[in-house]
């Protein structure tokens, strides 16, 4: 009998990587939805590269889903940033046709002149443009898209991403109303759900630095309050 070819490598997340990678590619302009197929693509890709299944697959599923993730990230930006300047100048065509000059009416009495006023207090600094929109930005990733604090910093200053200074996106992830801990357990359920980790994979995946990057309490909470 003819010597038989050894059965090769299992390739079932490296297929999964590359199918879902595709369909994030076509989806990468459409804000949101493409960024997250994107994060699923490369979350595929890195398990099936660990675990030695077809690395051409595997790294063209990574590959698709990071420009995926960039495009949509770029256009829900674009999206938000157009949106808030449109408001913006709404609000000062109104209030520009509202605004009406006061007219003095009678002279003041004395009596009534000589009442003690309390002077106005000093208004607060404005924020910075830059820093409102990195703000917006923020509240975007951690409301619709359960990113951690540092995941959210690190996209908003990445030259793929934000392209916000250090300064504006250290005063987003402090001032954006977001619940890491809550974050950490949706991130959670959205890997055991849809691509059956085990609790130890899914609290490695969430503390790595190269994947969600939240703090060790933060995914702690998250595997403890996994199945409630």
């Amino acid at each position: 009998m003819p010597p038989q070819r050894p059965p090769g490598p299992a390739r079932g997340l490296a297929l999964a990587a590359l199918i879902v990678g595709i369909g994030a590619f076509l989806f990468g302009l459409i804000p949101v939805f493409g960024a997250l197929v994107g994060i699923v693509a490369v979350v595929l890709g890195i398990l099936a590269l660990r675990k030695h299944q077809s690395k051409g697959m595997a790294l063209t599923g990574v590959i698709l889903g990071g420009i995926a993730v960039v495009s949509s990230i770029v256009v829900t930006i674009g999206a938000f940033a157009l949106v808030g300047t449109t408001g913006d100048a709404v609000a000062e065509i109104v209030a520009s046709a509202t605004a009406q000059p006061l007219e003095q009416s009678e002279p003041v009495e004395p009596a009534e002149a000589a009442e003690e006023t309390v002077a106005p207090e000093p208004e607060a600094a404005a924020v910075p443009a830059e820093y409102k929109s990195a703000l917006t930005s923020a509240g975007t990733y951690a409301s619709m898209m359960d990113m951690s604090k540092a995941g959210i910093f690190a996209q908003l200053t990445s030259e793929y991403g934000g392209q916000f200074t250090v300064e504006a996106a250290q005063y987003a992830v402090d001032n954006v109303d977001a619940d890491w801990s809550a974050n950490a357990l949706a991130s959670a359920k959205t890997y055991q759900e849809q691509m059956a980790m085990s609790p130890a994979a899914i609290h490695d995946q969430l503390v790595s630095e190269y994947g969600a990057q939240f703090t060790v309490e933060e995914a702690d909470y998250a595997i403890l309050h996994l199945n409630d």
